[in-house]
């Protein structure tokens, strides 16, 4: 996981081949007009998804994974809480291949709250980069909030 400003994405480039097409999208992305919903890049490899998120507490998130794709979250307004914990420490998860996700639902006596190694807010103009080791529990805001999701294949 990364966590950084939006003008610092430069630095991490050499990380995956599609990154400098991100850059570029985060440094000429008029992102008031962004419509809500699925823009593609360049196909299935690059896309955006943006979302309106409804407000959602510690409990009521759940952890999320992805097997195929990195997540690159920018919030447009607002604030965002996560919830982060490494893949290998979470319950086994139920894996939709189409969406390529993973939902970790916690056991009976836990919450997604218990299963958090570590929570962070990211503010408008920064970004979080989720890695297919990282599990997230996105969207913790008491307002809700617009956001972008970047989905850059690994």
């Amino acid at each position: 996981m990364i966590i950084d400003d939006i003008g610092s994405f430069g630095r991490y480039l050499g990380l995956n081949p599609l990154f400098p097409a991100v850059e570029e999208f985060l440094r000429t992305a008029n992102f008031d007009a962004l419509p809500t919903g699925i823009t593609r890049i360049q196909g299935d490899d690059l896309y955006i998804n943006v979302q309106q998120t409804p407000p959602k507490t510690r409990q009521q998130a759940r952890f999320e994974s992805h097997r195929r794709m990195i997540d690159i979250q920018v919030p447009l307004e607002g604030s965002e809480e996560y919830g982060w914990t490494p893949l290998r420490d979470l319950p086994k998860g139920t894996y939709d291949e189409a969406s390529d996700m993973a939902m970790h639902d916690p056991t009976a006596q836990d919450s997604a709250a218990d299963l958090a190694q570590l929570y962070f807010t990211l503010h408008k103009g920064q970004f979080a980069i989720f890695f297919p080791e990282d599990g997230h529990a996105p969207a913790i805001t008491p307002t809700g909030l617009r956001k972008v999701i970047i989905k850059v294949k690994v």
